[in-house]
């Protein structure tokens, strides 16, 4: 008999916990003959996720969790399922029910009669989402995939079926910096995706602000990108060629005029630009430095307060 892991990454979600439950327990009393395993993980939470997931393990003796000893973020959430679930697939969720628990029973059927290794999930429209944030969204998906060998499928979700081979895979990059998306397109392997329309959250608010999703945008072009670091490159080499240019015209200006002081608000605006494109530079490098100081410390990704999974 087939097993499903079920790993759903959860920060202060207590009112949607037993919609989601409930929900993916109706779907899978429609899959007789494949176990299911449902797999919490409470990223420190402040509210009373945790009492929630407690309550449903009582309830179901299929249901695991692992809490945080903090806020490690949703990347750690995801790598600690991957890492403790036990099933021969793996499913990532989110517990809002914007991943559709229907398509479950199409995921299993591609990767056990299809042949594939992954099903993915992509959202096809934006519906609910504020203008500027479905505008930029668009636009960080057209850089990435233009900067970066890791395929990102525009309106991509984490909701996705992996095959154990899948799993190990993306467990074997242990990186501390992890930006999923992109690893789960660096990985390669046979992958289908399936399209939805956008769906509204069941209960809670979203955590990703504007800010937020701007940072993660940020974190997923360093990971999986140098080229921002060629661009800053060619910034320089640009600015020294006009610099030696406005040399030449600085010295050919006061041998014919004699006049070498005039001009000098324009002479204070090409500094401050001169001055931004160094600044700029420098924190690009300081990115890449940032993150590379953080790997090297080799902090475990992340801490495990409470559980009720043996060995841990």
């Amino acid at each position: 008999m087939d097993k499903i892991s079920i790993a759903v990454p959860c920060y202060n979600e207590e009112p949607a916990l037993d919609p989601f439950f409930a929900a993916v327990s109706a779907v899978a009393e429609q899959m007789p003959g494949v176990e299911f395993e449902f797999l919490f993980i409470d990223d420190g939470s402040r509210d009373g996720t945790l009492e929630k997931i407690l309550e449903l393990s009582r309830r179901d003796s299929r249901v695991k969790y692992i809490s945080f000893s903090r806020n490690f973020g949703k990347e750690a959430g995801i790598y600690a399922g991957l890492e403790n679930a036990t099933g021969d697939y793996v499913v990532i969720m989110d517990a809002d029910l914007q991943d559709p628990p229907a398509l479950l029973p199409e995921m299993y059927r591609a990767v056990t009669e299809e042949g594939y290794d992954c099903v993915g999930s992509r959202r096809v429209t934006r519906k609910g989402e504020p203008p500027i944030r479905s505008f930029f969204a668009r636009l960080f998906y057209k850089l990435i995939n233009k900067m970066s060998d890791a395929e990102i499928v525009d309106g991509a979700r984490d909701f996705q079926m992996m095959n154990r081979q899948v799993v190990e895979a993306i467990l074997s990059m242990g990186e501390y910096n992890r930006f999923s998306k992109g690893i789960f397109g660096w990985i390669g392997f046979r992958k289908k995706w399936l399209e939805y329309e956008n769906i509204e959250r069941v209960a809670g608010e979203t955590k990703w602000s504007f800010w937020k999703l701007f940072l993660y945008a940020i974190e997923g072009i360093v990971a999986f990108s140098t080229t921002p670091l060629v661009i800053s490159s060619v910034f320089g080499l640009l600015c020294c060629a006009l610099a030696l240019v406005m040399i030449v015209v600085v010295i050919v200006r006061t041998l014919v005029f004699g006049d070498p002081t005039s001009g000098w608000p324009s002479m204070v605006c090409i500094m401050l630009l001169l001055s931004g494109i160094q600044m700029l530079g420098i924190g690009i490098v300081g990115q890449y430095l940032a993150k590379t100081y953080l790997e090297t410390k080799h902090r475990p990704i992340y801490l495990v307060r409470q559980t009720n999974i043996e060995g841990k």
